[in-house]
């Protein structure tokens, strides 16, 4: 690339501010959670999900689809997510079939699994 077009150094520190990151593959998606850093070392987190798609001539693409959370979200974002996962997993027909066949089979692994504690210190402090 040629300089003076502020590329190599977007590049750069694109790689500089990514502190973590995670992969999780389920079925045709996958996930990735990244941790970034502002300039100001500030921690946010980046969700991307992407999935494989083909154009009409064969080749593949992948598309995403990326959600960024900032630390004064992750409390609320997290209580949303539990909610909503705790009411599929206590209302969804097709749930409450796999966690009876669960249970009968593994009754403490299945009771573990419903249960899902994440806490966050304070970040203010």
């Amino acid at each position: 690339m040629e300089e003076g077009n502020g590329k190599p150094e977007e590049v750069a520190n694109n790689n500089r501010e990514e502190i973590f990151s995670e992969a999780v593959r389920a079925g045709k998606r996958t996930y990735f959670f990244d941790v970034k850093a502002t300039r100001r070392n500030d921690y946010y987190l980046t969700i991307t999900e992407s999935k494989k798609r083909f154009n009409r001539d064969g080749k593949s693409f992948y598309e995403k689809h990326k959600v960024f959370l900032y630390k004064e979200d992750f409390e609320k974002f997290v209580e949303g997510l539990l909610s909503a996962v705790d009411y599929i997993k206590k209302n969804n027909p097709m749930m409450q079939e796999e966690n009876k066949a669960r249970s009968e089979s593994e009754p403490e692994t299945a009771m573990a699994e419903n249960y899902t504690n994440i806490e966050f210190e304070d970040l203010d402090e």
